[in-house]
């Protein structure tokens, strides 16, 4: 008999809602092209993406502006908001954003501590 735990563990992320590995998408997003951008996180969706990874950590961009107008595209589309979303960013400002938008569970991605854990920690509010 098979054990069947390591297939029912996997996870299948779909990573091409992420502007700093796709090309394609960030030119989609820089251009504000975000119908395209949608389409693209629908395809992940229906190709098996069972969390979507998003990433707006661009130098060119308003990274927190992207991250609520993308998530906010996502909210209105059942078929994609079905599945959880992992907010990748190495900026607070763009996860709190980011989490502002998402309905129900999310996933943080990419908290960097290589400036130390106080650095990495957000400012109390004054």
């Amino acid at each position: 008999m098979r054990d069947q735990s390591a297939a029912t563990n996997f996870i299948n992320i779909g990573e091409r809602t992420n502007v700093t590995g796709s090309l394609k998408f960030r030119k989609l997003i820089e251009f504000g092209d975000y119908a395209a951008a949608l389409a693209v996180a629908r395809s992940q969706v229906e190709n098996g993406a069972q969390i979507l990874d998003v990433n707006m950590d661009e130098g060119l961009l308003d990274s927190e502006q992207a991250m609520v107008t993308f998530l906010n595209l996502i909210a209105s589309e059942p078929d994609i908001a079905r599945v959880p979303i992992m907010i990748d960013s190495s900026k607070w400002s763009v996860i709190e954003a980011g989490l502002k938008c998402v309905q129900g569970k999310a996933i943080v991605n990419s908290i960097s501590l290589k400036e130390g854990e106080e650095a990495s920690l957000p400012a109390p509010a004054s």
